[in-house]
């Protein structure tokens, strides 16, 4: 059902001085960041040849972000993006499954214009996962 990784999230404390770091010290063609407003979000994706590392930074009062900060401080892997084909066909299996879809479980659009869901990370090894439809 899941396609490609389509990137891995890591929250950061300070975005300029990460996407800084990804450009300058590793030498990654890093876009530019851009409010999510939705998701209660400010983001930067770098671009590597095989996938995207999308860098995660609180937007607003009530972003999910910075309550990941506030456990830890320093930052840390956010959530990994899988592609699939159909979102609402991967949904439907998940949750027939017995996964957990969060929110609504209906679709909002994600950074890259496209929908996007999120399954519970108890149901995952521990691991927020994004699934994105392409």
């Amino acid at each position: 059902m899941i396609g490609r990784l389509n990137h891995v999230a890591i929250a950061v404390p300070d975005l300029q001085a990460a996407a800084a770091q990804y450009r300058d010290t590793l030498g990654a063609t890093v876009g530019p960041a851009q409010d999510e407003p939705d998701h209660g979000v400010t983001v930067v994706f770098i671009e590597l040849p095989n996938t995207k590392i999308e860098l995660l930074y609180p937007l607003g009062e009530n972003s999910p972000i910075q309550g990941f900060l506030d456990k830890n401080p320093a930052g840390g892997i956010h959530h990994m993006c899988y592609e699939v084909e159909d979102i609402l066909a991967a949904r439907d299996r998940l949750k027939s499954e017995g996964a957990r879809v969060l929110g609504s479980g209906e679709p909002k659009i994600g950074a890259h214009g496209k929908p996007v869901l999120f399954l519970h990370p108890k149901d995952f090894n521990g691991c927020l996962i994004e699934l994105e439809q392409v």
